[in-house]
């Protein structure tokens, strides 16, 4: 039988053929950017977007990195090949996690607080932050938004690339998560914490992994105030609501969100209504706090 290579399907089946694993009866995960299985031996299969290996090698090496310096991590396996590439997705193997929760604000700030004391790793090709990845494409190849607010969100991206550049930050960069929210790190039954998803590990300024848990203190009421204060203390004591240029990081860290919303609409029905919906909120038609549903 010939496997059909546009497919996950075929291509999980492919790649564990190459590497020696048994794709027999895997169990789909999540069906998103990335697709993941389950396989026998609590093995997990992530298979990339097209194009990403470079991206794919790399997480396998931050994890090795995060490994040897103590920090405890998804675990990519060892003694298997790293990534297999198959139709131009590539494909990595990780331990399965342990039952376990998202976990609380303050486990956030305390592994985050562990992350960025960590020395920047030699690791080749490790890039730089960029807040404004992939933001012009996104906005001109959105087919669901009419010409007024593509206007709009152009403006409004050329505002802030402006504002972003008046902040002169100057503090070292740091290794940083890139996507540091309560669900990217896993809290077992028994055992710490592990930091997960580590495809956007780069390099960059620490404001951007402390800044998606303070947006959603301050402009969508997902947090109490309790709960923001123990992040801020099991970071160290920093609170970015509290400096100047808050609002700038913040209204970045909200275009991303619309912007990510642009990029599903035009295949997800609630991607659609949702880029609507959050376009009126950051163009100040609608007061805050906001409600957004996740995508």
């Amino acid at each position: 039988m010939t496997t059909n290579l546009t497919t996950a399907d075929g291509v999980l089946s492919t790649a564990a053929r190459i590497a020696g694993l048994d794709s027999r009866g895997a169990e789909l995960i999540r069906d998103g950017s990335n697709v993941m299985y389950r396989l026998a031996g609590d093995v997990v299969a992530r298979i990339g977007r097209p194009g990403s290996e470079v991206a794919a090698h790399r997480e396998v090496l931050v994890s090795e990195w995060l490994t040897s310096a103590g920090l405890p991590v998804v675990q990519a396996l060892a003694d298997v090949q790293q990534p297999v590439v198959v139709s131009g997705r590539p494909v990595t193997w990780w331990a399965l996690l342990p039952a376990h929760r998202p976990a609380t604000p303050a486990e956030l700030g305390s592994v985050l607080r562990s992350f960025h004391a960590l020395s920047t790793p030699e690791i080749s090709g490790l890039p730089t932050h960029d807040p404004f990845a992939n933001l012009d494409q996104r906005i001109t190849e959105a087919s669901e938004i009419d010409h007024d607010d593509r206007t709009w969100l152009r403006r409004h991206l050329t505002q802030l690339r402006l504002r972003y550049r008046q902040l002169g930050l100057d503090g070292p960069r740091k290794i940083i998560h890139g996507d540091a929210w309560q669900g990217n790190v896993a809290v077992p039954d028994s055992g710490p914490p592990i930091l997960l998803d580590l495809e956007m590990v780069s390099i960059g300024h620490i404001e951007w992994d402390l800044i998606q848990i303070a947006v959603d203190y301050t402009d969508f009421a997902r947090l109490e105030v309790g709960e923001y204060r123990s992040f801020v203390s099991e970071y160290g004591g920093y609170d970015l609501t509290s400096v100047s240029g808050y609002r700038t990081f913040a209204d970045i860290q909200e275009l991303r969100w619309v912007c990510f919303a642009l990029s599903k609409a035009g295949v997800r029905r609630d991607a659609a209504t949702q880029v609507r919906h959050r376009i009126a909120c950051i163009r100040g038609d609608l007061p805050r706090p906001w409600t957004w549903d996740a995508i």
